[in-house]
């Protein structure tokens, strides 16, 4: 019994270490300028990641110290706690699976389309209550800024990897034909028919392209490459968190067996 719970310690400090990387995932999820003007997107990771560490620790605590209840309600947590973060992972690869993204002959970035995305993302993030507030925040933000300070020549910025925000809202869709000053200044319109957002840029600093359905994609497919890179770490961390769990219930089980017969032993001596 005594080993059985010893090894349901060893396995919950285990645990206590796989809600390290789903703790830091959902910290750098937060700090992206993206998750930072959405903010029902910026801290659930991490609050499930807190989660996982303190019901861990209550479960180190229960094995080492030979608490059965508390070891019960450890797994209990825990298969709860599993559950949730199976969903959170399901349904951020349903949600992200579509990409809009697209190449534009002659550029080193994508450009991306609103109606390639999936509709839940489009409808709770760039509606038009939610799309006021997130656009005021990228305009006070910073995220355009840094291309006038990274780029130059029109060279340099047509064979840069800009991010899928940027490409959206700092500059105006390809397919205009606007003339490149700077990143962040273009003139000429050749084409305003090729697009709605043709006539929405504006040189305005404070205004750029966040009014455009280009932003709006780019800010998706932002989301969609950010929550694609940490899915793959919460995966990991999932698959080490069912392991230590089954071997831990494996482990409580014996103990509770053990127990039982030990009891039947001294009541027939």
């Amino acid at each position: 019994m005594g080993v059985s719970n010893n090894i349901t310690a060893v396995l919950n400090f285990i645990a206590l270490l796989a809600s390290i990387p789903i703790i830091a995932s959902g910290i750098w999820l937060a700090s992206k300028t993206d998750n930072e003007c959405i903010h029902s997107f910026r801290w659930p990771v991490s609050v499930l990641g807190i989660l996982i560490l303190l019901v861990s620790l209550v479960g180190f605590v229960g094995a080492y110290w030979n608490k059965q209840g508390i070891l019960g309600f450890y797994l209990c947590c825990m298969a709860i706690l599993i559950g949730i973060l199976l969903f959170v992972l399901v349904f951020a690869f349903v949600v992200t699976r579509p990409d809009g993204s697209y190449v534009v002959p002659g550029r080193g970035y994508k450009e991306s389309r609103i109606d390639g995305f999936s509709s839940w993302l489009r409808n709770h993030v760039t509606g038009y209550g939610s799309w006021e507030k997130i656009r005021a925040c990228l305009a006070g933000s910073d995220v355009c800024i840094k291309l006038t300070q990274d780029f130059i020549t029109a060279d340099q910025f047509f064979n840069s990897h800009i991010s899928p925000l940027q490409s959206g809202c700092c500059k105006p869709p390809s397919s205009c034909g606007y003339n490149y000053v700077n990143p962040t200044l273009w003139v000429n319109n050749a084409n305003p028919m090729a697009d709605t957002d043709c006539n929405m840029w504006s040189n305005d600093q404070s205004q750029l392209c966040y009014n455009c359905n280009a932003c709006k994609a780019g800010l998706l497919g932002n989301l969609r490459r950010e929550w694609r890179r940490a899915n793959f770490i919460l995966i990991l961390a999932l698959l080490l968190l069912i392991f230590v769990y089954l071997i831990a219930c494996t482990a409580f089980n014996n103990a509770q067996t053990q127990h039982l017969f030990q009891c039947y032993k001294r009541g027939w001596v």
